[in-house]
C-alpha cells in the first residue's frame, strides 16, 4: 500500500531536532513502549503492528529532552504489573492494549484521587489552553487544552499528527520508521501521515510545577522564536480601501500628533477585489490594485523611510486565477496553459504549486513587504491525511520567512500545539463589545498554558457592537499591555481608532497608552529575549508563581507581565457614582506600587492582598513589585526601535532588585541559534540597605549599544531626597515629582563601558501615603449629594480605616419638587474606591 507524502527543498528540517529517545530510559514490548523524558514526562505508545516511531512529528521535535543528563528512574514487577517509578510519578501497566483498568500514573504529592490519570480519563481540572480563533466572538467561547492542570497532570495525544521524515529514510511503500535516521538541520524532509492502530501520548505529571511543565513542552516541542524588537512596538491596522495617498497621509498625520506606530498592516484592499463574476470571489488576490497603489514600490518605501515594517494581508483558499500578474509566470511554471484561463488550485501538497507560491511572494517581497499576514479561515482539511492547510501554511511560511538571513515573521491563526514555533498570533475578528474584551485578558493569560505567548488581538474590536468610547480607551489599555498592541476595525466609516475620532478625555488616554507601549520596547525585547532563551512567558497567569493559593486562581483577568509588573486590565464600564471603573486585584505577600502613581500597596498577610482597585479613564491597574526594575526609551513620539541613546529606568523601592536588559545589532543568527546572536547585557541593581543604584558597563558584543546614554532614573514611590553621589561626586540636579512619588536623578550623557554609580547618603525613605488626596479627590469626583460626601469625607479624615463601617449607614434626606422625602445612602461603588486607599498600606 502507498502513503502519500509531501516533500520539497522549501520543507526543511526543524532547528534542535533529535527525534530519538535517549535508549536508557525505554522500556518497551512487543507492541508497546514506554519512554520516561523527563521525570514528570512520559511518553506512552501502542502499535498493532509493533513498529514504534522515531521521525519528528508536526507538533514533537525533540525527545532527548534531557539531552543526556541522568533521570532517575526505577523498572520493577509488581503483582504482573510493570511499574516505573521516578521522584515524581508512580506508573503501573498490564503490558496489554491501553485502557484504564491496565495502564494509570500516580502523581506523587497531588490528591491520590483527582492526582491520578487513568488511561482515556478526561482532564475535568484542565486550566485550558487556546484556541485556533476568536473570529466572530462576542464574548467567551470554548478554549482547548493545555498543560496545566489543578490535578497536577495534563495529557497531549500525538497520534494523529503527521510526521517529518528525512528523504533517505523513506520508503516508497510505507514508513521506515526503524532507520534511526537523525537528520540534520536544513535536510528536505517529506511530511507523511501515520499508519493506523498506533498511538502517541505524552504525559505531563509536574504537579503544581506549572512553569517547569512549560519549558520541559518548549523543549519537546522546540522553543519560541526571537522577534524581532519593531514587532513589540504599535501596529497600525485596519480592514479599509485606503489609497496610497491616504495611508501615507494618514501616517503624516500620527507622525505630526507624535503617535508611534512601528507595524503597518495593510488588509486585503491593497490587491484587485472587484473581478470578473467568473473567477469569483475577491477575497483572494496578489495583484496590486493599481487605482489605489498606482506605484506599490514606492509607496512601500515610503513607509520604511517613515521608520515601519509592512505585512500585506493574504487569503489563499482560491489559488491563483487567469487575471493575475503572477498568473502567467506560474502557469508556464506548473506546466498548465497560460492561455487557457484554468485556475491555479490551491494545494500545499503539491510541491510544484508551493514553488510557484512562494515564488510569488518572493516577487511581491522584492517590491518591499516585509512580511505576511496568512488569513486562513477555510477548516483544516488538505489532499493529505491529517495534514491541516494552516498548519502547512504557518510552517512553510516560517521557515521562508527566513531565508538569505532575513529575521523570520509570520502572522496568522493557532493550528494547535507546536504553533508557538510560528509567530506572531492572530486572534481573529472579535466584535465590539465589553463581553469580548472581558474575555480578552484571560484569554491572552490562559494561553499561556499551551506555550502559546504571542497571541495579537483586534484591539478595539472589529465590527459590529456599538459606538463606547469608555470601551475603546480600555481595550487601548488592554493592548499596551498585551503580548502584541495591535490596533484594528472593520471598514465601517465610524469605526476608526485614531485617537482624534475621539473626546476628551478618552483621546488622551489613548495617546498616553500608545507613547507608553513605546517607551517600554527595552523592557519588553529583554523580555522576548528571556521567553526565547530560557522559555518563561511573557504574560503568566498568576497561579503559575502561587499555584498553592487559591486567590491566584480567583484572578482570572490578572497576569504577570514580564519578571516586574502585575496587569489587571479594566473591562468594565465606569461607575458613574464614583467616576472610575473597577478591576479585581490579588497582590501577592509583599510589597507592590502602582505603576503609574507611585502609591504603595501592602500585601503583609500570608495570603496577599485581595481588593477592588479603581481607576479613572486615563489609568489601568499595573504595579510593580518592590525592588522592581523597568527600563524605558525616553523617546515615546517617534517609530525609532533601535537600541536608544536615552533611557528612562524606573525603580521602585523597598527590596533589593537587579534586571539585565538585553539588545542585539538586530540581525537574526542562521537557524535562530541565540548562542550566535550578536547581543549586549547592561546589568542595573538596587541594594536596599546602601539606597545605592549601580548601572553596570555594558557586556558583551561590542558596538551593540551606544558608547554614551543619557539616563534618567525614577525612584517611583520614594519620599524626597536631600543629598545624591553620582559616582561618589555630589549631585545638584535631583527633582521630585508628588503626583508620581518620584525622585528623578537625569544624568548627562555618560559611558556605556563605565559603571555607574548613584547612591543616597541619607537613605532612600518610602513615600509617605497621599490618603487624605487620594480620599478627597474621591469625594470630589463622586456623583452624590453634597452634604453626604461632606459627612463621608469628615468621618474619613478624623478616623481613616475605622470609619469605612459607618460609611454604608450613612443616610441623606432630600425632598423634592412635589414634597416627598428621599433617602440617599452612599453608593457601594464610592465606598468600595475609598477603601481601596485606606486598606493599601
Amino acid at each position: 500500500m502507498t502513503i502519500s507524502s509531501y516533500s520539497n527543498p522549501r520543507f526543511t528540517y526543524p532547528s534542535g531536532a533529535h527525534p530519538l529517545m535517549d535508549d536508557a530510559y525505554v522500556i518497551a514490548g512487543n507492541h508497546w513502549r514506554i519512554g520516561v523524558l523527563t521525570e514528570s514526562l512520559v511518553r506512552l505508545e501502542w502499535s498493532e503492528d509493533g513498529a514504534f516511531e522515531d521521525h519528528c512529528s508536526q507538533t514533537v521535535i525533540n525527545r532527548d529532552v534531557m539531552a543526556g543528563k541522568s533521570i532517575d528512574m526505577h523498572v520493577y514487577e509488581q503483582d504482573d504489573l510493570l511499574v516505573i517509578e521516578t521522584p515524581a510519578l508512580h506508573l503501573s501497566y498490564d503490558r496489554r492494549p491501553f485502557s484504564k483498568e491496565g495502564l494509570q500514573i500516580r502523581v506523587k504529592g497531588m490528591d491520590g484521587y483527582s492526582g491520578t490519570w487513568h488511561y482515556g480519563f478526561d482532564q475535568h481540572a484542565n486550566l485550558k489552553g487556546t484556541a485556533r480563533t476568536l473570529d466572530g466572538a462576542d464574548g467567551a467561547i470554548e478554549l482547548g487544552e493545555g498543560l496545566i492542570s489543578r490535578d497536577g497532570w495534563s495529557v497531549i495525544d500525538d497520534s494523529k499528527t503527521n510526521i517529518l521524515t528525512a528523504e533517505a529514510s523513506c520508503v516508497q511503500d510505507g514508513i521506515d520508521g526503524n532507520t534511526g535516521h537523525a537528520p540534520s538541520m536544513g535536510e528536505i524532509v517529506r511530511i507523511m501521515p501515520r499508519p493506523e492502530g498506533r498511538s502517541d501520548l505524552y504525559f505531563f505529571g509536574y504537579g503544581h510545577r506549572f512553569s517547569q511543565a512549560i519549558k520541559d513542552f518548549y523543549k519537546l516541542t522546540g522553543p519560541t522564536p526571537l522577534l524581532p524588537r519593531f514587532a513589540l512596538g504599535n501596529w497600525w491596522s485596519r480592514y479599509y480601501r485606503y489609497s496610497a495617498d491616504e495611508y501615507l497621509g494618514l501616517m503624516d498625520r500620527f507622525e505630526k500628533e507624535g503617535l508611534p506606530f512601528t507595524t503597518s498592516v495593510i488588509d486585503m484592499d491593497w490587491h484587485l477585489t472587484d473581478i470578473p463574476e467568473e473567477y469569483g470571489s475577491g477575497w483572494t488576490g496578489y495583484t496590486w490594485d493599481p487605482e489605489l497603489f498606482p506605484d506599490p514600490q514606492g509607496f512601500l518605501a515610503k513607509l520604511h523611510e517613515k521608520g515601519m515594517h509592512v505585512t500585506l494581508n493574504v487569503h489563499p483558499r482560491d489559488g491563483v486565477r487567469a487575471f493575475e500578474r503572477a498568473y502567467r509566470k506560474m502557469a508556464l511554471s506548473m506546466g498548465v496553459d497560460p492561455d487557457g484561463g484554468e485556475a491555479i488550485e490551491f494545494d500545499l501538497t503539491n510541491p510544484k504549486f508551493v514553488d510557484a507560491y512562494f515564488d510569488m511572494h518572493h516577487d511581491l517581497e522584492e517590491e518591499g513587504v516585509d512580511f505576511w499576514w496568512i488569513d486562513w479561515q477555510q477548516g483544516g482539511l488538505t489532499k493529505q491525511v491529517g495534514l491541516d492547510p494552516l498548519w502547512m501554511l504557518n510552517h512553510l511560511h516560517y521557515l521562508d520567512s527566513a531565508r538569505d538571513g532575513r529575521w523570520p515573521l509570520t502572522f496568522s491563526r493557532y493550528a494547535g500545539p507546536g504553533s508557538h514555533r510560528y509567530p506572531v498570533g492572530f486572534s481573529g475578528d472579535t466584535v465590539v463589545s465589553w463581553r469580548s474584551l472581558r474575555f480578552q485578558p484571560y484569554f491572552t493569560a490562559t494561553a499561556s498554558n499551551i506555550g502559546y505567548g504571542w497571541w495579537s488581538h483586534d484591539i478595539g474590536g472589529h465590527m459590529e457592537g456599538v459606538r463606547d468610547e469608555e470601551l475603546e480607551a480600555r481595550w487601548y489599555q488592554l493592548g499596551t499591555f498585551s503580548p502584541i498592541n495591535r490596533l484594528h476595525s472593520s471598514a465601517s466609516p465610524f469605526n476608526g481608532k485614531e485617537p482624534w475620532n475621539f473626546h476628551e478625555p478618552v483621546r488622551s488616554a489613548m495617546v498616553k497608552m500608545l507613547r507608553t507601549r513605546q517607551t517600554l520596547l527595552p523592557y519588553l525585547y529583554t523580555m522576548n529575549w528571556r521567553n526565547a532563551a530560557e522559555g518563561e512567558e511573557l504574560i503568566e497567569p498568576m497561579y503559575w508563581q502561587y499555584p498553592e493559593q487559591g486567590e491566584a486562581y480567583a484572578v482570572p483577568n490578572e497576569y504577570f507581565f514580564g519578571s516586574e509588573l502585575i496587569a489587571a486590565p479594566i473591562t468594565e464600564a465606569v461607575s458613574r457614582d464614583v467616576m472610575r471603573a473597577k478591576a479585581k486585584v490579588w497582590l501577592p505577600q509583599g510589597q507592590w506600587f502602582d505603576f503609574f502613581t507611585g502609591r504603595r500597596y501592602d500585601a503583609d498577610a500570608e495570603s496577599g492582598l485581595s481588593l477592588y482597585v479603581w481607576r479613572g479613564i486615563d489609568s489601568m491597574p499595573v504595579f510593580a513589585k518592590a525592588g522592581g526594575i523597568v527600563p524605558l526609551q525616553s523617546d515615546a513620539g517617534d517609530n525609532e526601535v533601535g537600541n536608544p541613546e536615552a533611557l528612562d529606568v524606573l525603580v521602585f523601592p523597598g527590596a533589593d532588585g537587579s534586571f539585565t536588559m538585553r539588545e542585539d545589532d538586530g540581525i537574526y543568527a542562521p537557524g535562530g541559534d541565540l548562542d550566535a546572536m550578536h547581543a549586549a547585557d547592561t546589568t542595573i541593581r538596587f541594594d536596599v540597605a546602601s539606597s545605592t543604584l549601580t548601572i553596570g558597563k555594558a557586556t558583551g558584543v561590542r558596538g551593540i549599544v551606544p558608547e554614551q546614554r543619557h539616563w534618567t532614573l525614577v525612584f517611583r514611590g520614594a519620599a524626597p531626597v536631600t543629598k545624591v553621589l553620582v559616582n561618589g561626586a555630589p549631585y545638584e540636579g535631583v527633582t521630585y515629582d508628588d503626583e508620581t512619588l518620584s525622585v528623578r536623578v537625569p544624568l548627562d550623557s555618560l559611558p556605556t563601558g563605565q559603571e555607574i554609580e548613584v547612591a543616597f547618603p541619607d537613605g532612600l525613605a518610602l513615600a509617605n501615603d497621599p490618603v487624605e488626596q487620594d480620599i478627597f479627590s474621591i469625594c470630589m469626583d463622586a456623583q452624590i449629594a453634597y452634604p453626604l460626601k461632606e459627612r463621608a469625607h469628615d468621618a474619613l479624615r478624623r478616623n481613616g480605616v475605622r470609619a469605612l463601617p459607618g460609611l454604608r449607614t450613612m443616610t441623606y434626606r432630600s425632598r423634592d419638587e412635589q414634597g416627598l422625602i428621599h433617602e440617599e445612602r452612599l453608593e457601594e461603588s464610592v465606598i468600595s474606591a475609598l477603601e481601596e486607599v485606606l486598606v493599601r498600606n
